[in-house]
């Protein structure tokens, strides 16, 4: 089988089209890619009034890796020099008053702070999945039961429900009526 990487770095087969699989990814243009985040890098340390030599010596990198990330020279700019510049700009753009700032900006800084190792250690914080930590641990749950025993559980939880609906079963913890 024909097999080759596309970026980054994804294996996938030749013989069909990019992102058709599960797991895969489509074709992107990483070079327009880059382009567009250094543009928004450096329209973003601008805003904040930081020089490329500022903001390299904020975030533990040279200035050449400032200036190849915001011209797009640097396509294999490593993961960990993208994070740090990110990190120290959120952490930057959450100094401002945040009227200062879009709404779709101030969202976008809260959940780039919530991905980026905090100021405290090399820790990240834990983000809920979902509102109800319950439906985590149901699909968690879910799909360590084999493929086979799926249709079963469904046909359990139902049951659970439809019971809990019509009030045949009491509470968890409450004490059966005599």
């Amino acid at each position: 089988m024909n097999r080759r990487m596309s970026p980054p770095d994804v294996e996938t087969d030749a013989t069909s089209p990019a992102g058709e699989e599960h797991g895969r990814v489509e074709e992107l243009d990483w070079r327009v890619w880059m382009r567009e985040l250094g543009r928004r890098q450096r329209r973003l340390r601008e805003f904040l009034g930081l020089s490329q030599e500022q903001l390299a010596r904020l975030a533990g990198v040279s200035q050449g890796a400032v200036s190849r990330l915001e011209t797009a020279r640097g396509l294999a700019t490593p993961l960990l020099i993208v994070l740090k510049i990110n990190t120290v700009l959120t952490r930057e753009l959450r100094r401002l008053d945040p009227a200062l700032l879009s709404t779709e900006l101030h969202e976008a800084v809260e959940l780039q702070a919530a991905l980026s190792p905090s100021s405290g250690g090399l820790g990240f914080k834990d983000l809920p999945l979902t509102d109800d930590p319950d439906v985590e641990e149901l699909l968690r749950l879910y799909r360590a039961t084999p493929k086979h025993h799926r249709p079963g559980v469904l046909s359990v939880v139902r049951a659970m429900v439809a019971g809990l609906r019509a009030g045949a079963l009491p509470p968890e913890g409450a004490s059966e009526p005599e």
